[in-house]
């Protein structure tokens, strides 16, 4: 699998020549739901490009009616573009570190989430539903029976894949919404034959890995980044033992665990404190912990469009330092990262990595520390973000950069 990496001969059908620009700098006056425009304009059949290291990472779309009509209801800032302004830019980006990157098919789109909303918001959710991109929920009964294989595109948030409810259980027991998540949690690891929920979550997470290496594209936040590979590395074993009688788990845990089957870390230790609200040393930040670092900022790396165009896909922005903000997953230990894990940003004030990459078989994953962009110190029962008053937000570009990135994904070329 490989992203056609030669500019594009491609000229988006038009009407009297023209062309539609949608810019991703400082004059866009809706970054977000450009982003809505663009799929929607590829489900619709039309063509597109994206424009790499051009203007913040700006998009071509045919200087049709209908595409300008729903720019304007979006209130997406366009630009159009004649047929000698067009080859012009061609000929820059021909000449410069740009590349035209084709966007082919609207993506299929999952988020894996419980049935029953959380009290605190998905930060990728909120992002599909103001862009208006289209989107199915999917929980464990879903992946463990119905498979991923039908979406191009699955998310996964705040879900604890080793079975510890996020050690919630410190500060909320007693609390109503916690009672029934592990009630429902229960009650699909019975449905299943699992003896208990890590049993349950660990075969989650090896669906959930077999769907990357069989060419499935993953994002994760927050606390899945780090829980996911704990668990594909055997955090559940243990935890299942200690959960089932009741006995602390064993403190030589992390020394067996099976890194090979992990997707991004390796080597962690794992936090078995039952009275600690923290998973491991994979996070740099320990937000609920004595050592809790404080917030300051991440930087985006910069790619070279032609020879790397995957991250300089998913880093596209017209900011490229972005203010930090938590989650239970707030960032990830450098040492951590298995060798050949792409570091897309990261804050090297206190070292630890914030956006990353890799691959996995046929298929890619990306994690981004931190809960939501916009809220940077989020908590159980806040308000939704309102992203009409965040409409050109940085860090949720980061999100969208991840949903589109499925278009532009080709078959294997010769080249």
């Amino acid at each position: 699998m490989v992203l056609c990496a030669a500019v594009v001969a491609l000229t988006p059908s038009s009407v009297g020549g023209q062309t539609l620009l949608i810019p991703m700098d400082g004059r866009q006056s809706n970054h977000l739901r450009a982003y809505g425009l663009v799929y929607q304009s590829i489900a619709a059949g039309e063509r597109a490009e994206w424009l790499l290291n051009y203007r913040g990472g700006s998009f071509l779309l045919p200087g049709v009616e209908h595409v300008k009509r729903s720019a304007a209801l979006l209130g997406v800032t366009v630009e159009t573009l004649t047929g000698r302004a067009l080859a012009s830019l061609r000929a820059r980006i021909e000449e410069s570190n740009m590349e035209s990157v084709p966007l082919e098919k609207a993506p299929d789109v999952a988020v894996y989430t419980p049935p029953n909303s959380s009290p605190w918001d998905d930060a990728v959710t909120l992002a599909l539903e103001y862009a208006g991109i289209p989107y199915e929920r999917i929980w464990d009964p879903e992946v463990l029976t119905d498979g991923l294989e039908r979406y191009d595109w699955l998310h996964l948030h705040h879900e604890d894949f080793t079975g510890q409810y996020s050690k919630f259980y410190l500060s909320y027991a007693g609390s109503e919404w916690l009672r029934d998540e592990v009630e429902r949690n229960e009650a699909v690891a019975s449905e299943f034959g699992f003896g208990n929920v890590p049993e349950l979550k660990k075969a989650v997470a090896g669906a959930i890995r077999s769907y990357v290496e069989g060419g499935g594209l993953l994002f994760a936040m927050c606390t899945a980044t780090e829980t996911l590979d704990l668990a594909l590395a055997g955090a559940n074993t243990d935890l299942a033992a200690s959960f089932a009688d009741g006995t602390p788990p064993d403190p030589a845990a992390d020394s067996h665990m099976l890194w090979e089957r992990a997707m991004a870390f390796t080597d962690a230790r794992l936090v078995l404190d039952g009275s600690v609200s923290a998973f491991s040393d994979i996070d740099g930040h320990q937000v609920n912990t004595p050592w809790r670092q404080s917030l300051g900022s991440f930087e985006l790396f910069d790619f070279s469009a032609k020879i790397d165009p995957v991250p300089a896909m998913l880093t596209q922005s017209h900011e490229r330092v972005l203010p930090d903000f938590y989650g239970l997953t707030t960032s990830f230990t450098a040492e951590r990262l298995k060798p050949g894990v792409v570091v897309l940003g990261s804050d090297e004030t206190i070292g630890v990595v914030k956006y990353l990459h890799g691959q996995v078989g046929e298929g890619s994953f990306t994690f981004l520390g931190g809960h939501d962009p916009e809220d940077p110190q989020h908590l159980v029962g806040d308000q939704p973000t309102d992203l009409d008053l965040n409409r050109n937000s940085a860090g949720y570009r980061l999100i969208l950069n991840n949903v589109l990135y499925p278009a532009a994904r080709k078959k294997a070329l010769k080249t």
